[in-house]
């Protein structure tokens, strides 16, 4: 924490954890697929990512795109994902879980939790899915996460902004919330340079978590314009998306500006 917030930075290459640390950023978030939201990073990935940053590393664990509704075996691979995170050095996980009638899935979450012990778990934007998000967060206080991620159940944080700041209220003025030093309540979706003063500055948090990524384009000389991939929605072949250190430091700044 420096001058009263922090940044975090969700990036899927060691490339961009370097840019998101030279930037600026306090803590990462490591994912893979960020096309899809983000999914678990591969353990290879976290051991060479711890080698070359110093902030804490926060492990992204969800075993696949889509819903946040989980089968039995999806769930023994989030349990060996935690473990394997935390034997790799993980200084914190996230995930998520909820029920099919867009719950908090409590008995699920409480068995990851106890994997996760002793790091600090985030529950992750499965929270823009619930049904009712002022009774989910008080169960995510309940259960024991330190903090959520949100865009306010909307597209973005600052269309969501109303609701994080009453979230943020709610936060602050529960007894269990400030029995745990829980509060941490950082907006993510959609933030830019243009959008985060207005969201700081509606949303009281001490946080806020981007990707603040860049195109980069490839090295590759001989290139084969017929051949995808992936779906029709994925990634171009020829351009990598990576986390820019001008990006990281524009934020920052920002940020320090207003807190």
């Amino acid at each position: 924490m420096d001058d009263g917030f922090l940044m975090e930075v969700c990036v899927d290459s060691v490339e961009s954890a370097v840019n998101a640390e030279r930037g600026g950023a306090g803590r990462i978030e490591l994912c893979a697929g960020l096309v899809e939201g983000g999914t678990t990073p591969s353990m290879g990935l976290l051991q060479v990512v711890k080698q070359c940053v110093r902030v804490p590393v926060f492990v992204m664990i969800r075993p696949r795109g889509g819903d946040f509704l989980y089968s039995d075996r999806e769930v023994e691979v989030m349990k060996a994902d935690i473990r394997l995170a935390k034997l790799h050095g993980a200084d914190g996980l996230v995930f998520g879980a909820l029920t099919e009638d867009g719950r908090i899935d409590t008995e699920l979450c409480t068995a990851l939790l106890a994997v996760c012990r002793p790091l600090p778990v985030t529950f992750h934007r499965a929270f823009d899915m619930v049904h009712d998000p002022l009774v989910a967060l008080e169960t995510l206080i309940s259960l024991g996460f330190e903090r959520v991620l949100t865009s306010g159940c909307d597209s973005s944080a600052l269309e969501g902004l109303s609701l994080i700041k009453r979230l943020a209220e709610q936060v602050w003025n529960s007894v269990s919330a400030r029995c745990v030093t829980w509060g941490l309540f950082p907006p993510g979706g959609g933030i830019t340079e243009r959008n985060l003063q207005r969201i700081l500055e509606g949303s009281t948090a001490s946080e806020f978590h981007c990707s603040a990524r860049s195109a980069r384009d490839s090295g590759m000389k001989f290139r084969n314009p017929n051949v995808a991939m992936g779906a029709s929605f994925s990634a171009p072949e020829y351009s990598i998306k990576v986390a820019d250190v001008a990006k990281v430091r524009t934020l920052n700044a920002i940020a320090k500006n207003i807190l």
